[in-house]
């Protein structure tokens, strides 16, 4: 399997990750469970699995629309260059703060 097909099957797991995360945190902030630690990690879950996908959407646009490279014959060249510098504008405004202060591995 290549490279890209593995970096969408993982985009697309990430975001009904993030679904499942997010239905979670809704249904314990519905029965009042905002205090538990079960709350906690699903919101720090949520956020970083929300984080690693605008990473992984910015990486896929780099990748797909880096103008050194011709795939797709559709776009013009100034549309191709546009979507390549908005890959790296997710990835320098992601929330990287968010990642690494909370990150319980970086403790």
């Amino acid at each position: 399997m290549k490279l890209l097909s593995l970096l969408i099957i993982f985009i697309l797991f990430l975001k009904v990750s993030y679904i499942f995360f997010e239905l979670k945190v809704l249904h314990l902030k519905k029965n009042g469970k905002q205090d538990t630690i079960e709350y906690k990690n699903a919101i720090y879950w949520r956020d970083r699995i929300e984080f690693i996908f605008v990473c992984c959407m910015a990486i896929l646009l780099i990748y797909l629309f880096n103008p050194r490279e011709i795939h797709h014959k559709i776009i013009t060249n100034e549309e191709r260059i546009l979507l390549y510098l908005f890959g790296w504008v997710l990835l320098i405004t992601a929330d990287w703060a968010t990642f690494f202060k909370e990150a319980r591995w970086v403790k």
